[in-house]
């Protein structure tokens, strides 16, 4: 990454030519995605075979989801009234070039709440993984894991199946990883030589109040939750360094969901709690994202005069908190539901989200790795709250001693 950033400062447009070894190392890491989340949900729940207690872990990772992402976006909310980063800037729109963001602009037309419900069902059952939604792999994975539990003994030849193929699936990963640096290279020297300086000056006040927003969040929401649940939030941002590293260049969650599947079982999560709860949180508890969409949806507001007063934000948050559930599997996600949220709110400029354009994958670094720690703290909440957490060995992990390998 160092590197990356180093070439990307001093010759840019080689920076930019790096971007192929980033896409490329996101693209071998999607590709597994979808097949490992399918065997490790099925094998977890037909281990289970108690489908009550899979329905009472669904419904309370929901209601933590939803907890965390309105305080989330009331924390954005807050921090851009206080900050205030849009302030003074008077920005005529007639004035600014929106052509670049009619594409992103002309996908809030098929952003509604009906759809994103009719979407988790896929067209084919082979369509869900060749399209790569997780939430659509997701629901196919609990119907078979319901369904081998009812057949009974009779599906252990299938179950064993699955368990070698997600052992084979989590080696290849292993394999790929050995590519992160060189991912994590190309990514950053991309944004550094395509982003860089520029785009850090002119609108440095969001950028630098938003990264500072992410880090209250993270140490002032979630690290008390860690201390009630009874761990160090510092110790486990330290056992999840490198995915961290990696989704920060990369600015993709995606590229370490794999990895987060077996590092919170090696943590002394139960394989069916973590089969759940994670890929669920990567559609439903996307507190940086919500912090961003808050921040961004404030500065637009602030930078084109646009008054909105108590009433018009708490309509905000509201309209914030269901669009922020179809950011699942949507390219540009965030950008995307930005742009449907100030469309329905009907206030904001739509077309002012072309001020933003230029510095969103900077302001992706701050609330990609701020959704994977959100993740990973919702992953073990859920797991002492179904009390299907070693914590024994949850300490002895995070203090770094040595502790035999979970059985994947």
């Amino acid at each position: 990454m160092l590197i990356g950033i180093l070439l990307g400062y001093f010759d840019p447009p080689l920076g930019e030519r790096m971007a192929p070894l980033g896409d490329a190392f996101i693209k071998a890491i999607r590709m597994l995605i979808a097949p490992i989340i399918f065997c490790t949900v099925v094998h977890g729940i037909a281990r289970m075979a108690d489908m009550a207690r899979v329905g009472r872990v669904a419904v309370k990772a929901i209601v933590y989801f939803e907890v965390l992402t309105t305080i989330a976006l009331v924390i954005g909310l807050v921090a851009a009234n206080l900050w205030q980063p849009g302030a003074g800037m008077n920005v005529d729109l007639s004035h600014v070039d929106t052509s670049a963001v009619n594409a992103y602009v002309a996908q809030t037309q098929k952003q509604d709440a009906a759809g994103f419900l009719v979407n988790i069902i896929p067209n084919t059952f082979i369509g869900a993984f060749a399209e790569g939604n997780v939430l659509q792999v997701l629901f196919l994975s609990v119907l078979c894991g319901f369904a081998l539990t009812w057949i009974g003994p009779r599906a252990q030849p299938l179950l064993s199946i699955v368990e070698v193929a997600s052992t084979m699936l989590f080696n290849v990963v292993a394999m790929v990883m050995w590519a992160a640096p060189l991912g994590a290279f190309g990514a950053i020297a991309f944004t550094v030589g395509k982003f860089g300086a520029g785009s850090l000056l002119s609108l440095g006040k969001l950028l630098g109040g938003f990264y500072v927003t992410c880090l209250v969040f993270v140490f002032c929401v979630l690290g008390p939750i860690a201390h009630w649940c009874g761990f160090s939030l510092i110790k486990l941002i330290r056992y999840l360094r490198e995915e961290l590293l990696i989704v920060y260049a990369t600015t993709s969650s995606e590229t370490v969901l794999p990895r987060m599947l077996v590092k919170l079982e090696q943590l002394g999560c139960e394989e069916s709690v973590v089969g759940l709860v994670i890929p669920t949180g990567y559609s439903f508890n996307l507190d940086g994202t919500c912090l961003y969409l808050a921040s961004t949806a404030l500065f637009l507001a602030q930078a084109t005069n646009t008054e909105l007063g108590l009433s018009q934000q708490v309509g905000l948050l509201g309209v914030l908190l269901l669009a922020s559930k179809g950011a699942a599997g949507v390219a540009g996600a965030a950008f995307v539901v930005l742009a449907a949220t100030l469309a329905s709110t009907g206030t904001i400029p739509v077309t002012s989200v072309a001020l933003v354009l230029g510095i969103h994958r900077l302001m992706s670094q701050g609330l990609t790795p701020t959704n994977l720690i959100g993740n990973a703290v919702a992953t073990i909440v859920v797991a002492k709250w179904e009390n299907a957490l070693d914590e024994t060995r949850m300490h002895r992990v995070l203090d770094g001693e040595p502790v035999p390998l979970a059985g994947v």
